[in-house]
């Protein structure tokens, strides 16, 4: 079963020189349940576009996209997809259990649900013991753990995430790339992600799209059909990373 299908997405936006720019070109996209899905492409290309679309905050001006076979503009069950973005977008003056309940909180979830459900998905990020702390009081590892549980707190079917561990260093981004992984798993999760990072791609994702720029056209869908987990430094992974650098 598709969870996301693209069917020929074309985007264009208005430049201030009341010019046309063409983003996005008949995109063709599936992504089938619990599969993870990278997005990768040179600057420009358009892939947080495609995301926004996907995520229904940018309507194409041609194609169509369906979500769980239902036209986007049709689609009621918005909540079953949570949208992690580049900054981890805490709130300096909530608590981590606070930030990451904020969407049950706006969802009308009563105080003990709330409470005993963010409680669950700390302990799953491992920030059970940093509930009562402010941001400013979290490593940048530990805050992106807290975006994370923000964006599973509701328990989503469809994870979207542009570039979110791209300001870490690259341990804790290879730590948070074994959380994905393990959470996803643990949750069923179908990912789609955006990237600019080919060793993040490679290590995270079971299919590449890799977008040609301007307009962002699908030059190349990449099955990544090694075992879980990969390791960076693996002949296999290696090699597939010098595959992907050579299509971009």
């Amino acid at each position: 079963m598709s969870v996301v299908r693209l069917e020929s997405v074309g985007k264009s936006f208005m430049r201030r020189d009341g010019e046309q720019l063409e983003v996005l070109r008949n995109i063709d996209l599936d992504v089938p349940s619990r599969s993870i899905v990278a997005l990768v492409g040179a600057s420009g290309c358009g892939k947080s576009t495609l995301l926004n679309i996907i995520a229904g905050l940018v309507t194409p001006d041609q194609g169509a996209v369906f979500l769980n076979d239902v036209r986007s503009k049709d689609f009621k069950d918005w909540r079953s997809m949570t949208y992690m973005f580049q900054e981890d977008r805490l709130f300096p003056w909530r608590t981590t259990a606070q930030n990451v309940g904020l969407g049950l909180e706006a969802a009308g979830v009563s105080r003990s649900e709330r409470r005993d459900r963010v409680m669950a998905v700390l302990e799953l990020v491992g920030l059970e013991k940093f509930a009562d702390a402010f941001p400013h009081e979290l490593s940048g590892g530990m805050r992106s753990r807290a975006a994370l549980g923000r964006s599973l707190v509701t328990d989503p079917t469809i994870l979207l995430m542009d570039e979110p561990f791209s300001k870490l260093d690259p341990s804790i981004r290879s730590q948070m790339h074994d959380e994905v992984l393990r959470i996803t798993g643990l949750k069923a999760m179908t990912v789609i992600f955006v990237t600019h990072d080919v060793e993040e791609a490679v290590v995270l994702a079971d299919k590449i799209v890799v977008l040609h720029p301007r307009p962002g056209r699908v030059r190349e869908k990449r099955d990544i059909a090694l075992a879980y987990p990969r390791n960076p430094l693996s002949p296999e992974v290696a090699e597939q990373v010098r595959l992907l650098r050579l299509a971009l």
